[in-house]
């Protein structure tokens, strides 16, 4: 039997409506009583899957043998030294390295994060970043998976630490230009916003920091980083539909950041400089942006000059700018594009691909004075691909093709596009990726992926661990349902806010499809969504138990109204734009009728494994726990449903470069169990 919480009456009252909410208590993360569950909960999902428990590590070897064990990352020039980033043996992390003048010459290694995580459960190492004066480097840590990092400062000369120490921080500084002051971003203790800037002295008490901004709005964040030029030190202001940008001459770091353009509701803008200009790329009066230019001296709107106008069947979603071009990060049908623009005259032109399915875009560009634009490609069937495109002469070279050790055909594969009708009469992009053996008819097992939400599109990207899942027969597909930016602005403006129930009619919609065009059978039809794709699930899964054999759920909001009633849990306020303020009324009633927590009710559900992390900064934990207590309570069928919570982990599941496969193995092997598969298939990969 699975563990059954204790039920507690606690009555949630709002807008005169009453809500029960029996398993409230979970949310005591020090509770002893809440730790024994959980961990009663892991014990009861080891025993459901214990069929499975061998195939389960055979996944897991499939996985991480195809994962080249020494490796390096293409290296990138900056201000005379190349950078990479190297990974050795069955070490779990990366050595950050560089070299100066030349690849032949010695390599200093700055930073070696397994070093730094020795001892904990989790690690994880963000924005490492150089002084101007190449002496000293700052980055930030965290060990528990909260996303709360420390920031430390290392001598690069002779790799010790220094004895600053800053807490509660979002991990990315900034150094000004005098290699003395660094800016950072701080973090508040108990919801976790980003709510102010910070300047640090080197050498001197953290205590005694020096705040430079604070943003009041509890629904916006700030973040603060150096312009690619390197003159301004430059801080962000944003909510989901409104930004603001300051800046300062990073030779002063003492003096007052300037407002580019002061805040108006529902403008967004973000800002590159160069020579003596700012571009921008803005949704002023263009639904799906445009880049406009402004002079340093003249910085607000009504001196705001267009260069790219609105397309209204193309988003602009970024700019990259080098002395003679500017590149344009651009989505177009659904895919992404990059176009090339020269600075001085001259017509743009698009960068050719191959495939029909695919997904761009620009890696790191550090330098203005090159011809050369660095690329990453993939599909998925193609593995990641670095490139290196002269915009000049339009010639590329392949720098680097992800190795998949073992051997990979990818003639053996082959992607596709389809299209499913929702309800509305829209139609809605699936990627699909199949063995060329097999076919549409045969009724194959399918895994279907949404995720629908921020406008964060889920682009087709190649992942060498679907191979295990692949070559045991399995079809695998995204749906590009509403919510995402697929289509650009008013594709996601559909799918958040009072438009919300789209996101859960297009999966639906895509599913259905599926079915109907033969790839699968609804008995072997089964979906995956993590964070606020979990609440896809969650939502499908209420509506259509009957369309799924099997469901994935990975740290999934679910709990949605008493999340967002909750001011004191992180990145609530700053939500409010995307799902709505449950304060008033309107909003309330319309997340009441969609949450998954609060509509879950006496029906057959089908197999589900849940998983969380008990630091998980953005779900928290109690969530997915409180949801699975209560799919069981009204859950009409046997088939099992169950919680496995990562006990050192956040959001993002533990850290490691293989041991992070250690949860798709676990993902990968609960839908085959449900296939049929237990220690007498699990060796074969027989799709018998």
């Amino acid at each position: 039997m699975p563990p059954q919480p204790q039920r507690i009456p606690h009555a949630l009252t709002t807008h005169g409506h009453v809500r029960q909410d029996p398993y409230y208590w979970l949310r005591e993360r020090e509770n002893p009583k809440v730790i024994a569950y959980l961990e009663a909960e892991n014990r009861y999902a080891e025993e459901v899957m214990a069929p499975v428990r061998k195939l389960r590590e055979d996944l897991f070897s499939e996985m991480v043998n195809r994962i080249q064990k020494d490796d390096t990352s293409v290296p990138y020039r900056l201000a005379g030294y190349y950078y990479y980033t190297r990974l050795e043996g069955e070490q779990e992390y990366a050595l950050q390295c560089r070299k100066r003048g030349t690849l032949d010459a010695e390599e200093e290694i700055l930073l070696d994060e397994n070093q730094l995580a020795a001892g904990h459960d989790y690690c994880d190492v963000t924005a490492a970043r150089v002084s101007p004066d190449d002496q000293l480097l700052a980055y930030g840590i965290d060990t528990v998976g909260r996303r709360q990092y420390t920031i430390r400062i290392k001598a690069i000369s002779d790799g010790k630490l220094l004895p600053d120490q800053i807490p509660n921080t979002e991990g990315s500084p900034a150094w000004a230009a005098d290699s003395k002051v660094l800016f950072y971003t701080e973090n508040d203790p108990e919801t976790l916003r980003s709510y102010r800037i910070m300047r640090h002295v080197v050498g001197t008490d953290p205590a005694t920091d020096v705040e430079v901004y604070r943003e009041n709005d509890p629904t916006f964040s700030v973040g603060v980083s150096r312009s690619k030029s390197r003159r301004y030190i430059m801080i962000f202001s944003a909510s989901t539909m409104t930004t603001e940008v300051r800046y300062l001459d990073a030779a002063d770091p003492y003096g007052e950041f300037n407002v580019l353009q002061p805040r108006v509701r529902g403008i967004e803008y973000m800002a590159s400089h160069f020579e003596d200009h700012f571009y921008l790329v803005t949704n002023y009066k263009a639904k799906n942006f445009r880049l406009m230019r402004t002079p340093l001296n003249h910085t607000g709107i009504d001196h705001w000059e267009e260069v790219v106008p609105h397309r209204p069947e193309v988003l602009l979603e970024g700019i990259d700018v080098f002395r003679d071009y500017l590149v344009l990060s651009e989505r177009s049908d659904g895919l992404t594009r990059l176009r090339v623009m020269p600075q001085h005259g001259g017509n743009s032109y698009l960068i050719d691909f191959p495939e029909t399915v695919y997904t761009t875009f620009t890696a790191l560009n550090p330098e203005f004075n090159t011809d050369e634009l660095r690329f990453l490609y993939t599909s998925l069937v193609t593995p990641w691909s670095t490139f290196d495109y002269n915009m000049k002469s339009r010639r590329r070279e392949l720098k680097k093709e992800q190795v998949v050790v073992g051997g990979y055909d990818r003639e053996q594969y082959c992607t596709e596009r389809h299209w499913a009708t929702a309800p509305d009469g829209t139609r809605v992009p699936l990627s699909i990726v199949r063995r060329r053996d097999v076919t549409k008819g045969s009724a194959a097992p399918l895994l279907l992926y949404g995720y629908g939400s921020y406008g964060w599109s889920t682009d087709p990207m190649f992942d060498a661990s679907l191979l295990s899942l692949l070559d045991r027969g399995f079809i695998y597909a995204i749906a590009h349902v509403r919510g995402g930016q697929e289509f650009g602005r008013p594709w996601y403006e559909d799918g958040r806010l009072l438009h919300k129930k789209n996101s859960f009619t297009d999966f639906i919609a895509c599913a259905e499809e599926l079915v109907q065009a033969g790839y699968t059978e609804s008995a072997h039809l089964y979906a995956m969504g993590g964070s606020a794709g979990g609440l896809l699930m969650g939502a499908v899964v209420n509506m259509r138990p009957d369309l799924f054999n099997g469901i994935c759920a990975a740290v999934p909001f679910v709990d949605v109204v008493t999340t967002m009633l909750d001011e004191s849990i992180p990145l609530t306020t700053g939500e409010y734009d995307e799902w709505g303020n449950p304060n008033e009324k309107i909003y309330y009633d319309y997340m009441l009728s969609y949450s998954p927590y609060d509509n879950v009710r006496r029906q057959d559900y089908p197999a589900m494994l849940v998983t969380t992390g008990l630091h998980d900064s953005q779900v928290q934990y109690w969530e997915p726990a409180k949801w699975v207590a209560r799919l069981r309570e009204k859950n009409t069928g046997n088939r099992p449903i169950l919680l496995h919570t990562e006990m050192e982990a956040g959001h993002g599941g533990v850290s490691g470069r293989f041991r992070r496969y250690r949860d798709t193995a676990r993902e990968y092997a609960f839908l085959l169990m449900l296939e049929g598969y237990g220690e007498a298939k699990a060796d074969t990969g027989s799709t018998d």
